[in-house]
């Protein structure tokens, strides 16, 4: 039997979602960021929730994508998770994507010239950020178009590069449904933008996603629940530049902006420039919130949930993997339960996201 791995952040679970685990072969294990995501900003409902989502919807095994990699850009963030679901036991990885390509010829490319491709971004000029010059590497190395809008593409080439030397057959799937960011309501799967847009309207989150029931019953989180907190770390912290990947050029940026803007997207426009993104600066922002620290990467995996089917995989990897199932006394992973502990300020109903909390267990087949 295929154990097929996918990497997600399910911000929250939709239709789109339920198509590519329906899509996936065999056993589905799922790598799937925390409380924070990848774009810098607070997931919309917790991560448990999301998990049982998941496992509600086709996963059988769901896992914690740790802090320092799930805010983090495209490359890094996809070869944490990669790295996850190797330890793992996955023979495949599926995921979205908006175009017909062989990732599985990239990744070869990738493997074979690699240093040449490292050293090809390394002569490119720092006034383009690292997605621009990463585009300009695949374009020359592998001939790919990116004038269209495919960010799940963008992704998808993260994952192949990940995967390279791993064994790993890549399995793309035809993203379906509206496009990424978009808002409309009126799509046969409306993407996750339009279902945090309109997360209220029990009407359309019926039409828009599998848990509607879960969704409606969490508490919803946004920068909007975190701005001022983020504003006393700013106005408080004694030298920004020692939050990881915050140069001085940065935090003279952010400490000037802080004082006329008005929210954080205002804050966002204020410090983004054509070299910063305004993802880089979303997960900066988010580093700051938390006051993140460097920190070795956890050597343990924290199980989230898992099905019938799950289980029986989990008793086979008891030799090979640290499975972390209940986090006490000792830490698993310092960074991210830092970050459970501030996104419990967002909201007083939210429940302990860390300590005691057991894996969700949907015993069925």
């Amino acid at each position: 039997m295929a154990i097929t791995g996918i990497v997600a952040e399910f911000n929250p679970f939709h239709y789109g979602h339920k198509y590519l685990l329906e899509q996936a072969e065999g056993l589905k294990i799922v790598a799937m960021s925390g409380n924070f995501v990848q774009r810098g900003e607070p997931a919309i409902v917790d991560k448990w929730t999301r998990a049982q989502m998941a496992l509600e919807n086709g996963a059988d095994i769901v896992v914690e994508i740790p802090f320092q990699v799930a805010v983090q850009s495209a490359d890094y963030f996809a070869q944490g998770a990669v790295d996850i679901l190797t330890k793992m036991g996955v023979d495949t990885l599926a995921f979205g994507t908006e175009e017909n390509l062989d990732y599985s010829e990239i990744a070869r490319v990738y493997e074979e010239k690699s240093e040449q491709m490292t050293a090809f971004l390394a002569t490119l000029e720092d006034s383009l950020s690292y997605p621009q010059k990463t585009q300009l590497m695949w374009e020359k190395f592998t001939g790919i178009d990116f004038s269209g809008n495919t960010p799940n593409h963008i992704l998808a080439l993260a994952y192949a590069k990940a995967s390279a030397g791993k064994n790993l057959r890549l399995q793309p799937t035809t993203r379906q449904g509206a496009a990424y960011h978009s808002q409309d309501k009126n799509q046969l799967m409306a993407s996750a933008t339009a279902i945090r847009k309109h997360i209220s309207d029990p009407v359309f989150l019926k039409q828009a996603t599998p848990s509607t029931e879960l969704i409606l019953s969490a508490p919803h989180l946004t920068w909007d629940n975190y701005y001022p907190l983020l504003r006393y770390q700013l106005l408080t912290h004694p030298d920004l530049t020692q939050i990881p990947q915050v140069n001085q050029e940065l935090a003279s940026r952010i400490s000037s902006a802080i004082a006329s803007a008005a929210n954080l997207e205002d804050l966002v426009e204020q410090v983004a420039t054509k070299r910063y993104t305004k993802a880089r600066v979303r997960r900066l922002l988010t580093y700051i919130l938390v006051n993140a620290q460097e920190a070795p990467l956890p050597q343990g995996i924290h199980l989230l949930g898992f099905t019938e089917n799950g289980q029986a995989h989990l008793k086979s990897l008891k030799k090979s993997v640290h499975l972390i199932s209940k986090i006490g006394a000792d830490p698993w992973d310092k960074p991210t339960q830092q970050a459970d502990l501030v996104y419990r300020i967002g909201h007083p109903d939210l429940p302990e996201q860390t300590f005691g909390r057991s894996p969700i267990r949907i015993l069925k087949n």
